[in-house]
């Protein structure tokens, strides 16, 4: 139990959290090109059913690849953005509305999971002999802005939330299923509608395997909890989760497609992303590498929630909705993660929802010393990165200081930096914003339990902002195939097709999008695609054919690619 008074749990005005969450949300999502890789192999997709048939929509792949790229939602919703707003907006800026639907989807189901859960009983603070303790919807709507501030402040989240993946479906889809089962606690028939949902995002976004686990640890959250979820909620949850699994292959035989395609498609929502029958070690390596920093400062915080509210001295104090509901979703995305054959930092995402809410309910009973050292290093981490931003932008523009300037010419040869007046506005309206938080913070003794999230949610936003202002085109020139693909373009013969069963995912879908060659993973064709000489050479030798080098080149930040085009001559 905590001890609180109705002062300690004011609410962040509306204002200043919706402001806080639709200016990190939006930004980075316009102005630029599909990245290598993940973002452009996603938008690939999308681009591909855009242009592509309904057997295109049915089973998404790469344009002239016969291989699934796993389950259909994000591409459908990809697809049918670019469909709407692509005229007016571009289509590659179209398609990342996808993934701020995604974004802002999981952040109002993270915020209402929380608000539900802190209006229970169980976590209500002691009653104070003089009164002036919160009431129930305070104390609820003070821990979801917590939980809504540890979600924006996850370091992780902020490149990530903003690429066309799989996986901000995932975290829409998770997130939509942690709020149905706690909704479904008070309202069972609305609970479980909403659980379906989430379930049916979660299995048409990824695999069979994320899919089952999803709803195992719901069906043993839902049994370990005290607190009963009624069976209507069962029903509907069942009823809807059932309906929405069997969408995507009752298509299949609908739109009667060929066997071989229904094998493509089943085996790409078996095994896309690629997955192991035992834990990978790899995946364990770089969970123990990389989790620490992507998940700051959710993981800490969550941790002493965790002690705090399971030593208890009420029974079954782990049994507690607020800790069981989102422990077991949060424990079983961690095993999914562990059976990946290569887990990346997009598969985190799916771990932070949980551990958001539990780490809310660390917030009452936060001790004063922990609340200044996560303030003072977020606003030190942070300044020090804006300044350094602000510092190598300067360098960029002017040339001054000269060494950093050299540094940045040396790392992506050929970019020519120009002064964008809107994005120096941006950038300086957003330092200033964050230069009088920092003062607010440091000037006052707020007492609100919130306090010492608003420099680090702040602190993100501020970084990722400026990093898509005052740095977007240096990014988007290092990460693009534009330019590469302009020269490949003027490199290549306008006759025949091309052969790209030896080019990568991320290769392929950005010269389909930015150059209207006739790219098919065909060996008969008369010339040769490839970024791996090795792999080039071993498909002549099997082949019998003669490789003649046409074209050699790269993208300029990438030392290590060689993208080759050669002419094929049969031996």
């Amino acid at each position: 139990m905590v001890k609180l008074t109705a002062a300690a749990t004011k609410s962040i005005p509306r204002i200043i959290i919706f402001a806080l969450t639709l200016v990190y949300g939006f930004s980075g999502l316009f102005f630029r090109d599909p990245w290598k890789n993940e973002d452009a192999i996603g938008f690939g997709g999308m681009w591909a059913l855009f242009r592509g048939d309904s057997l295109d929509w049915i089973v998404p792949h790469l344009a002239g690849r016969d291989i699934s790229l796993g389950a259909p939602l994000p591409y459908w919703m990809g697809a049918t953005l670019i469909e709407l707003f692509g005229p007016w907006i571009g289509a590659a800026n179209a398609a990342r509305l996808y993934s701020a639907i995604c974004f802002f989807a999981a952040a109002i189901a993270i915020w209402y999971a929380t608000y539900l859960l802190g209006r229970r009983r169980e976590v209500q603070p002691i009653a104070l002999a003089v009164g002036g303790q919160p009431d129930l919807k305070s104390y609820g709507m003070t821990l979801a802005d917590g939980a809504l501030l540890i979600f924006l402040a996850c370091v992780g989240l902020a490149q990530r939330a903003h690429e066309t993946t799989p996986m901000m479906a995932q975290l829409m889809g998770i997130s939509i299923v942690l709020y149905g089962t706690v909704r479904g606690l008070d309202k069972p028939w609305q609970g479980g509608l909403w659980t379906g949902l989430g379930v049916t995002i979660v299995a048409l976004s990824s695999n069979l395997t994320l899919s089952l686990i999803v709803i195992t640890s719901t069906i043993i959250a839902v049994i370990a909890s005290n607190a009963r979820l009624r069976y209507r909620w069962t029903i509907t949850s069942t009823f809807f989760g059932i309906v929405g699994v069997l969408i995507w292959p009752a298509l299949w035989y609908i739109a009667d497609i060929s066997p071989e395609w229904r094998h493509i498609a089943q085996e790409g929502w078996r095994n896309t992303p690629e997955m192991r029958l035992l834990p990978s070690f790899e995946s364990l390596e770089f969970l123990g590498v990389n989790f620490w920093a992507y998940a700051w400062p959710v993981w800490p915080l969550a941790i002493i929630s965790l002690v705090h509210w399971g030593q208890t001295k009420e029974s079954g104090a782990w049994r507690a909705p607020h800790l069981c509901i989102p422990l077991c979703l949060f424990i079983g995305c961690f095993i999914y993660v562990l059976f990946r054959s290569q887990a990346n930092e997009h598969d985190l995402m799916i771990l932070i929802p949980g551990l958001s809410i539990i780490a809310a309910f660390s917030l009452p009973i936060l001790r004063r010393s922990f609340i200044s050292f996560i303030d003072w290093f977020a606003m030190f981490s942070f300044t020090v990165i804006a300044l350094a931003i602000w510092i190598i932008w300067l360098a960029m523009v002017t040339g001054y200081p000269e060494q950093i300037a050299n540094n940045v010419a040396r790392f992506i040869p050929g970019y020519e930096s120009q002064f964008n007046p809107l994005a120096f506005i941006v950038a300086v309206v957003i330092t200033g914003l964050w230069l009088a938080i920092v003062r607010w913070r440091t000037s006052r003794a707020p007492k609100e339990i919130w306090r010492c999230l608003i420099i680090s949610a702040s602190g993100t936003t501020l970084m990722w902002v400026l990093l898509m202002t005052l740095w977007l085109p240096t990014i988007n020139y290092a990460k693009t195939y534009r330019h590469v693909s302009a020269r490949l373009v003027q490199a290549v013969p306008n006759v025949g097709c091309i052969d790209t069963s030896n080019l990568g995912y991320a290769q392929l879908a950005s010269f389909n999008y930015f150059t209207k060659l006739n790219l098919q993973d065909d060996p008969s064709c008369p010339w040769l695609l490839t970024h791996s000489q090795s792999e080039a050479s071993a498909y002549a030798r099997l082949n019998n054919k003669k490789l003649t080098l046409l074209w050699e080149d790269r993208r300029a930040s990438d030392r290590d690619e060689r993208l080759r085009l050669y002419e094929v001559i049969p031996e």
